[in-house]
């Protein structure tokens, strides 16, 4: 199965799989309303607007496992991207990244892209995936790599 095939459901509720995104090059965050990184979708929405045109998508996958910080229903996280950080990218149900609830898409990202030590495990909230237009998971960030860190490889990925 490709990363393409794995279902996913938008924050509003509709079932759909990541084939509407193929050739694109994707940024794939667990993000959070609560948590000292929750700054960063101002860099990530600057980043997927000023890309979006030359093939970069952001998603968004807010996620409850890390200090309790996602705690509100899909919502009120969509109404807090928009009104707080005018959030454009798509966005994506909670789910759970790490154990035996860990969905689908998140285990095929960290068994591609493991972190330090070779470990799979999600740290925190804001851990970034890097996959190429092709669906190849190229490289995975820490929460701490900002967005306008990860500009050099999105532009080098979306120049090839």
């Amino acid at each position: 199965m490709s990363l393409y095939d794995i279902p996913v459901t938008t924050i509003d509720g509709a079932e759909t799989t990541l084939a509407p995104f193929q050739r694109k090059v994707l940024l794939i965050v667990n993000v959070a309303s609560k948590c000292g990184y929750t700054p960063q979708y101002t860099g990530l929405e600057a980043l997927y607007r000023a890309q979006k045109d030359a093939g970069l998508v952001v998603l968004g996958f807010p996620c409850d496992q890390f200090g309790h910080q996602e705690p509100g229903a899909d919502e009120a996280i969509a109404a807090f991207c928009s009104t707080t950080y005018d959030v454009t990218f798509p966005m994506f149900r909670k789910i759970e990244v790490n154990g035996a609830g860990a969905h689908p898409l998140w285990a095929l990202l960290k068994s591609a892209a493991p972190g330090i030590l070779g470990t799979e495990a999600i740290k925190w909230n804001f851990t970034k995936f890097l996959v190429s237009r092709d669906g190849g998971v190229v490289k995975r960030f820490s929460p701490s790599d900002t967005p306008e860190s990860l500009t050099p490889d999105v532009l080098s990925l979306l120049s090839s």
